[in-house]
Parts: C-alpha cells; sequence; structure tokens
C-alpha cells in the first residue's frame, strides 16, 4: 500500500465547553490524551468540533491550543469548511496561522454546487493557502456529493493530498483509487466501516469514537495498515456498538456525553446541540464498557 503522510487514527475532536465558553484547560486533557494514546493525527475545529458555532477568535484559539499541546508529536489538520469559498479561504488562513500542518475541508453545505463549482471552490483554497488540504465528502450534511471525477481532477492540484470519505460507499474507493497519484490520502469518515474502508486500500480514519477510545482506534488502525485484518475484526468486534452509540443523538452530545462520565470535560454543547438525552445514555455506557474504555 503507497504511504500516505495522514494516516491511522485521527480524531475529530469535541471542543469541551463550559458556561457558554470554550474550556481550555480540559481540551488540553483532551489533546494530550490522545497523543498519550497512540493517535495519529488530530482535527480541530471540525464538524465534531462544533465549527459552525465558533467564532473566528475560537476556532484559532481552538487550533493554536491543539498544535501547542501535540508539539509536532503528530500532524495537526484544522477544519475550515464554510458554504462560502471566501469564507473557507479566511478560515484556511486562520488555521495556517495557527500553526496547523494541514486543512481539512467539508463540501459546501446547502447552497448543493455544481461539479464545476465544487472543483473550483478547492482550487481556489488551494490556491490561496498553501498547506496540504484534504477534502471532506459527507453528503448527509452538506446535501452535495463530491463525485469520484472531482476528486481525480482536484488530486492534480499540488496542495490537494487526501480525502475524508463519509459518504460510507466503500465501491466507490476502489474505482477512485486506481486513478489517484500515490501517497494521495484515502481516509473514511465513518468508524463502522473503516476497516472495510482499509480493507480496499484506504490509509486510517477520522474518527468520532477515538474521542473516547483512542488507544483502542489507534490499535485497530495499526493492526488495520499491518495487514492483520484478523486483528482489526477481533477489535472492531468490540469497538462496534461504540460506533454506533456515538450517533443516537446529534453529534457530538453522546461523545461529549462520554468524555463527562469519564470525568474528561463537561457535557456542555452549544445551540442548537442540546446534552445527550437521557434515553440513550444507558446504552452509550454499555457501549464503553464493550469497547474496554
Amino acid at each position: 500500500m503507497p504511504k500516505a503522510t495522514f494516516r491511522g487514527a485521527i480524531p475529530a475532536l469535541v471542543t469541551p465547553m463550559r458556561d457558554g465558553a470554550v474550556d481550555e484547560a480540559a481540551y488540553v486533557r483532551l489533546v494530550e490524551r490522545q497523543v498519550v494514546e497512540g493517535v495519529h493525527g488530530l482535527v480541530p475545529a471540525g464538524t465534531t468540533g462544533e465549527s459552525a458555532t465558533l467564532t473566528d477568535s475560537e476556532h484559532r484559539r481552538v487550533v493554536e491550543i491543539t498544535v501547542e499541546t501535540a508539539r509536532g508529536r503528530v500532524p495537526v489538520i484544522g477544519g475550515a469548511g464554510s458554504s462560502a469559498t471566501a469564507r473557507s479561504i479566511e478560515l484556511a488562513k486562520t488555521v495556517k496561522a495557527a500553526g496547523a500542518d494541514a486543512l481539512l475541508v467539508a463540501a459546501p453545505p446547502y447552497n448543493r454546487p455544481s461539479q464545476e463549482g465544487m472543483y473550483r471552490h478547492f482550487a481556489a483554497i488551494a490556491e490561496a493557502v498553501d498547506l496540504p488540504l484534504i477534502l471532506y465528502n459527507v453528503p448527509s450534511r452538506t446535501g452535495s456529493d463530491i463525485a469520484n471525477d472531482t476528486v481525480i481532477r482536484l488530486s492534480k492540484l499540488a496542495n490537494i493530498a487526501g480525502i475524508k470519505d463519509a459518504t460510507g460507499d466503500l465501491g466507490r474507493l476502489s474505482l477512485m483509487r486506481r486513478e489517484l497519484p500515490e501517497g494521495f490520502a484515502l481516509l473514511s469518515g465513518d468508524d463502522p466501516s473503516a476497516v472495510g474502508y482499509l480493507a480496499q486500500g484506504g490509509h486510517g480514519v477520522i474518527s468520532v469514537t477515538a474521542n473516547v477510545a483512542p488507544r483502542q482506534m489507534a490499535d485497530l488502525m495499526d493492526a488495520c495498515l499491518s495487514g492483520d485484518f484478523a486483528e482489526a475484526v477481533r477489535l472492531q468486534d468490540r469497538l462496534i456498538r461504540l460506533h454506533k452509540a456515538l450517533f443516537l443523538d446529534a453529534s457530538p452530545a453522546p461523545a461529549k456525553f462520554a468524555l463527562a462520565s469519564l470525568a474528561l470535560c463537561s457535557e456542555e454543547c452549544r445551540l442548537p446541540i442540546t446534552e445527550c438525552s437521557t434515553a440513550v445514555r444507558g446504552e452509550i455506557k454499555e457501549a464503553m464498557r464493550e469497547a474496554g474504555v
């Protein structure tokens, strides 16, 4: 398998809140825990980090704290997505100024551009900011899909370094991979199907589950990357209920509840996300026990 720069278990980090503000002390603890437990990268200020509700200063500070705490031990991939190309460029410049190693940019939500518009959006960001850019395809949230042909076309640009694929469609990976340059990072954005994604040539996963179970997700990805899929299936069997449980309510509320139960941060989210409903808390805790958290 060609080696990509970005690979393995990469948590899509939650942003801990307390009394309406970012809880910086808790965030430092969360980031340090991730690195110590063996993850292979970090994504601050992404969708799971409630980026849509962060102010510009909070967005920058969250990335800065991640960079400062990681201290070069793993790469930091800062979120920089928006419906407006100009806004994404502003966020990308903010993320670069905060010291991130790369950008994660989702397809523009809500306005559903054509494939040509999609291409020009990402091309403009890549031209404006000299950092590796990872495309993020998540049609369930954005309402639009980055077609395989568009990904292949974008991969020819110097700064386009990979894709986070949260479509859950494993078949499209094999069709796309054959036409992508060596070293283009193929990252799943869907924890339940990540093992299957790596079995077809993927390099890693940008993971919600890793917030709660970083060591377990790092071990899972290490098994996949070493080609030991028997071990990967064994580990996945312990994690599958947690993968599912963390989406029993609007994300990242279940992940924050799980972290709060470990005394790592508060459950507080920022509206319109509310705290995890009582009805699913038992299932989340049982899934955590099964996963060995």
